[in-house]
């Protein structure tokens, strides 16, 4: 008879970041749907019993998949983009955080931008992670308008940070589909796209619709 297979003794914390690893893998191939628990755990070189008892069902497990990407992601915005910069240069780097981290780990944004959005509870899941980083977004924003003396309504700070972040997920999705595009070319890109109107608003010039 066989023996059972044996598993080598790891930090929780390390056996926990393979499982997530594993489940990120499988998820971003099959869906939530046909992913299973069996795959997930062969992958990570452990038992399915062990992965219910450290990360819980298979909704747990997707959601925390959702949390760790996403976190990753808007901590590595945040963290680019220093506030004594300048305005422009401040844009630049969250950007090219937000693509290097796309390019970085591909399977995770899947689940993050397809994978979750059309799957209930996960679409609120990742709404409320979408808000962090308009949030961090507009942040950067306000900063550079006070530092020119100008102050715009939240709302108009709102709605330009969600253009941005928007814009910026249809083209992280292009550059998933891309392996051989260069992240930082692609966050020029959108610098390019973004600042020429940003820089404008900065000055305090509008496009007003004609008169009728």
């Amino acid at each position: 008879m066989s023996s059972p297979p044996s598993f080598r003794r790891l930090p929780r914390a390390v056996r926990e970041q393979q499982m997530l690893d594993a489940a990120v893998r499988a998820f971003s191939r099959r869906g939530f749907h046909a992913a299973s628990m069996d795959e997930i755990a062969e992958d990570a070189g452990i038992s399915k019993p062990m992965v219910y008892a450290y990360l819980g069902t298979k909704e747990a497990l997707f959601i925390a998949c959702l949390h760790r990407e996403g976190t990753r992601m808007v901590e590595a915005i945040a963290g680019a983009a220093a506030p004594n910069l300048p305005a422009d240069e401040r844009l630049w780097r969250g950007l090219r955080a937000f693509f290097g981290f796309v390019g970085a780990h591909r399977d995770g944004w899947v689940v993050l931008y397809r994978q979750a959005r059309g799957e209930q509870p996960f679409a609120g899941e990742l709404a409320v992670m979408r808000s962090r980083m308009v949030e961090v977004v507009a942040g950067m924003l306000d900063h550079a308008l006070r530092a020119r003396g100008r102050e715009v309504r939240e709302i108009d700070l709102e709605v330009i940070a969600y253009a941005l972040v928007g814009a910026s997920e249809s083209l992280a999705d292009w550059l998933a589909d891309h392996p051989e595009a260069d992240p930082a070319k692609t966050a020029t890109r959108m610098m390019n796209i973004a600042w020429l109107g940003a820089d404008q608003l900065l000055r305090g010039e509008t496009w007003r619709p004609p008169v009728e």
